[in-house]
């Protein structure tokens, strides 16, 4: 029995010999350059991390930079038509007003219908400075350049509506005119 139990334990000793010869040897300086190199990604990442949090930043800025910009132009926009307009029919609605073809009871309507135009402007006006100077329903910039720009569009139909009724007010006048010289020529017959 001894001599069995010796033969198998050298057997197996002999075996486990031949295993452990084709065993790797670690270095144990790859595992320390692994470790720095982790680190140093580490570190890579949240520098990357950092920057994109400040690019997103920018990035906002920006976007309230160029909202802001829109509703300078719109409300600059509005201030040009606004004054336009008031030149329009201060001027041209006194030209109209003044000729002796507009009849008596047309100075009215027509002087109606140019005030109305003038009080939805000041009206509009009054609303774009609302928002601007409050936090009006808690608008956001981008939202309120919407807003402001619907107003200038706003704002360029009533131009366009006031040139409409000045031209064709002018018309009639011409028309009448000439429909009075017509009507009024000496004849030499």
């Amino acid at each position: 029995m001894r001599i069995l139990g010796i033969l198998l334990v050298s057997f197996f000793l002999s075996i486990s010999s031949i295993k452990a010869q084709g065993m790797p040897v670690y270095d144990n300086t790859n595992f320390i350059s692994l470790a720095k190199q982790l680190v140093e990604s580490a570190k890579q990442t949240s520098n990357l991390l950092k920057t994109v949090e400040f690019l997103k930043q920018q990035k906002e800025r920006i976007e309230q930079v160029s909202n802001v910009i829109q509703q300078l132009d719109a409300v600059g926009q509005l201030i040009q038509n606004n004054g336009q307009l008031f030149n329009m029919v201060q001027g041209d609605l006194q030209d109209i007003l003044n000729s002796p073809y507009i009849k008596s009871e047309e100075i009215n309507r027509i002087t109606n219908s140019f005030n109305d135009i003038i009080e939805h402007s000041m009206e509009s006006v009054d609303y774009v400075n609302k928002i601007l100077t409050s936090d009006y329903l808690k608008m956001t910039d981008a939202e309120r350049a919407m807003i402001l720009k619907a107003y200038e569009t706003q704002s360029d139909e009533m131009v366009a509506e006031v040139k409409h009724k000045t031209r064709r007010y002018k018309e009639i006048i011409s028309f009448r005119k000439m429909q009075d010289r017509i009507n009024n020529r000496t004849s030499e017959y």
